[in-house]
């Protein structure tokens, strides 16, 4: 099994940032990739942005040049460092940890973006 935790979630007003942070706990070893996902109200969970073991990183097209994932291996932990953010980016956020055969999820965590 694989725990994972989130945190730096927040309000922000436009154009501020924010950095997440998601710390892996458990069966670390067999996680082939971990991501950011989103979702807002009425709207399906989305792929913000993912990073494999191997570093090769993948951005979903809303958040290309203003967010940035990365991982600190010594650490377990992924960030996603938000950059410009825009009230359409208000959403709970959820890490996940995909071991190929299952994934695990956060518990999420609210970034709200204020006009």
């Amino acid at each position: 099994q694989v725990q994972l935790v989130e945190s730096g979630g927040g309000v922000v007003q436009a154009g501020g940032s924010l950095r997440l942070s998601c710390a892996a706990s458990g069966s670390i070893f067999s996680i082939n990739a971990m991501g950011w996902y989103r979702q807002a109200p009425g709207k399906q969970r989305e792929l913000v942005a993912a990073i494999t073991s191997g570093g090769s990183t993948n951005y979903a097209d809303s958040v290309k040049g203003r967010f940035t994932i990365s991982r600190d291996n010594a650490k377990n932990t992924v960030y996603l460092q938000m950059n410009s953010l825009k009230p359409e980016d208000t959403a709970v956020y959820y890490c996940n940890a995909d071991l190929g055969y299952y994934d695990y999820w956060g518990q999420g965590t609210q970034v709200t973006v204020s006009s």
